[in-house]
């Protein structure tokens, strides 16, 4: 099931108390990772945008080694089953290692510009890597404030973004 399908079945976004719900049972689940793990990490959570934010903080360089992009996802993906599998409820939930999601973001923006360049020198447009859905959303935001258009094509692991002239 796709990210855009579960949102479609459901008649309406969570609840604050239910997104701050899937908050405190995505903390127990990292809680329990990180005390496997021997890693220590300060669990930050907030609720914005209609999704709840999972935020690990500290720890040292154990820490910074699963900050990676791809650890990242997984550990997501990972929380987000977690969380399903007791709310019933297809989670969005956001997780970040310590900075990633906004390196990620500068990095993404960096992606953006290069492409806006390139299509500026004369590209019709401009195929960006494959992502995630988070990171397509990100991207396609920062376009959109770039003047530009943007949109997904391929299916799965290989869906990405075509950037070109508005």
């Amino acid at each position: 099931m796709t990210e855009s399908i579960a949102l479609e079945d459901r008649d309406e976004l969570p609840t604050t108390d239910e997104l701050e719900t899937e908050g405190d049972l995505a903390a127990d689940y990292i809680e329990g990772l990180l005390d496997i793990a021997d890693l220590d990490g300060d669990l930050d959570i907030s609720v914005a945008n209609g999704r709840a934010y999972l935020s690990i903080t500290g720890g040292g360089e154990d820490l910074d080694r699963l900050a990676m992009p791809d650890a990242v996802q997984a550990l997501q993906d990972l929380t987000r089953l977690a969380v399903q599998s007791e709310t019933g409820r297809f989670s969005r939930l956001i997780l970040d290692i310590g900075g990633s999601r906004d390196a990620r973001a500068t990095e993404l923006r960096g992606l953006v510009d290069a492409a806006i360049a390139q299509i500026a020198a004369g590209r019709a447009e401009v195929e960006l890597e494959p992502m995630s859905s988070y990171e397509r959303k990100l991207v396609h935001d920062i376009v959109a404030e770039r003047g530009h258009y943007s949109e997904s094509r391929g299916e799965g692991r290989d869906r990405r973004l075509v950037i070109s002239p508005a």
